[in-house]
């Protein structure tokens, strides 16, 4: 998606160890322009699927989902980061590692909204490593849902990720792909 990339380009800083910052347009101060357009690109790649929810992780992936939801007209749900005490006793509930925190972070969703025979379609900002990606499918796995679809802003091509994902038979789509990082360049695919 050339907007994204030019985005990027103009904007995103690379601050070594595989980290974008990204944190002016997409996960900190967010660009409802940008977001929408990402949400209409999403929205194009996915209308065939059936999903029947989106799911996401707090709070990057909020807002991308959130406009793919608006443009396919589901519901989107996201994987909370602390439990709150609306939420119910039981829950499903995985971890996943932190890239840009260093550390592993709980994920957390009620069964309220993530039930059995859902169609989820899993948005979030980066697909890296793969590994948060991954635990969002095992929530919705643990829910008894079937993932249909994976989408992510930006890909890190170098990080691997997209190989453990296509295990699960579903399209993965990134509106931009990152080939490298190396000596604090950003390499497009």
């Amino acid at each position: 998606m050339d907007l994204l990339k030019k985005r990027i380009q103009e904007e995103g800083k690379n601050l070594g160890n595989g980290i974008l910052k990204v944190d002016g347009f997409i996960n900190h101060q967010v660009d409802p322009m940008l977001m929408d357009a990402c949400g209409r690109a999403f929205a194009s790649q996915f209308k065939g699927i059936g999903a029947t929810k989106i799911l996401t992780a707090e709070i990057s992936g909020i807002a991308p989902a959130l406009m793919a939801g608006l443009h396919l007209q589901l519901p989107v749900v996201y994987a909370r980061k602390h439990k709150p005490i609306t939420m119910p006793g039981q829950v499903f509930l995985t971890v996943a590692p932190s890239h840009t925190k260093g550390r592993m972070v709980e994920l957390i969703v009620s069964p309220e909204y993530l039930a059995a025979g859902e169609k989820v379609l899993i948005i979030d900002d980066f697909l890296a490593s793969g590994e948060t990606i991954a635990a969002l499918v095992r929530l919705a796995q643990v829910a008894g849902a079937e993932v249909v679809g994976i989408g992510a802003l930006v890909e890190k091509d170098f990080e691997g990720g997209r190989k453990i994902l296509e295990k699960l038979g579903v399209p993965v789509v990134s509106l931009v792909s990152i080939a490298s990082m190396d000596d604090g360049k950003i390499v497009f695919l």
